[in-house]
């Protein structure tokens, strides 16, 4: 009989025992839900991300007007032009704050890869090449190219022929570059960074002339009566200009193409691309 009441207690003991191995398992079972939570974050888009940060970082070049340029407002240095507006225009849109980050227009593909800005709007054409990199939104401005020479020399430049053995110079790393090596094979092509440099090279009698976008050149020729636009014809492969965004962030694409629909409807950025012209010095 004792024997019978030993065997029950140690059969009750050895229950509690592993009742109590039970419960002790029971918070192990809420890891799933803890990696549920990490996949959720692991979700968060790049718009999630900007939204939650309140901040809009552009990356740009600020040496093109009146796409992007430097001017005095109040005595303090800033960035205008029309890209700058639209990138003004879509932060507002996503209800952040924009900061615009300037530098070379052949570092801002490598910069928006690397993650140091969120987009790029520099008066950029989406070639096969940079969509091989990064994403496009939908085109937002498209303008043709022209041939600038020294308002002299008009008469003496008629022709691509007329330039053969001339350096023409072009934007490093731009549309009017390639457009130089592809359309004009007998000229020398002299690229450098910035148009402002471009456009002193010119001047100096450095290089004979130089192709750059009409908004482009009408913003210059205002303020350099010694410089003129000639009647030479180029093949325009321009696609237009378009805002480039890291791959990987079609909600970002898709909110930045909404705002342009809007600007592009409401002739927005054509009187954007007037003031602008009207800022150039």
């Amino acid at each position: 009989m004792l024997k019978n009441k030993n065997k029950a207690f140690i059969f009750m003991l050895l229950s509690v025992v592993l009742l109590m191995a039970a419960c002790g398992q029971k918070p192990a079972a809420v890891a799933p839900q803890n990696g549920a939570g990490q996949e959720t974050a692991a979700k968060e888009t790049k718009l999630d991300q900007i939204k939650k940060s309140g901040k809009l970082v552009v990356g740009t070049s600020a040496d093109y007007p009146p796409y992007e340029f430097h001017k005095e407002v109040n005595k303090k240095d800033e960035i205008v032009g029309f890209d700058i507006e639209i990138a003004k225009a879509l932060a507002k849109d996503l209800g952040v704050t924009l900061e615009i980050k300037d530098m070379k227009f052949d570092g801002l593909l490598a910069a928006l890869e690397a993650g140091n800005v969120d987009f790029v709007i520099s008066g950029m054409t989406p070639t096969p090449e940079r969509q091989q990199s990064v994403d496009f939104t939908k085109i937002y401005y498209t303008a043709v190219q022209k041939v600038v020479v020294r308002t002299e020399d008009k008469d003496k430049y008629k022709s691509i022929d007329d330039l053969k053995g001339k350096k023409v110079g072009a934007q490093k790393a731009a549309t009017q570059e390639t457009i130089v090596r592809e359309q004009m094979p007998n000229s020398e092509v002299k690229a450098l960074s910035k148009i402002s440099d471009l456009m002193l090279d010119l001047k100096n009698k450095k290089s004979e002339a130089l192709v750059v976008e009409l908004p482009v050149a009408t913003a210059y020729l205002s303020k350099n009566p010694d410089l003129t636009i000639t009647d030479i014809k180029l093949e325009n492969p321009d696609s237009g200009s378009a805002i480039a965004v890291k791959k990987g962030a079609p909600e970002l694409v898709e909110a930045m193409n909404k705002s342009l629909d809007k600007l592009i409807n409401d002739k927005a950025i054509d009187k954007m691309v007037t003031e602008a012209n009207d800022m150039v010095e």
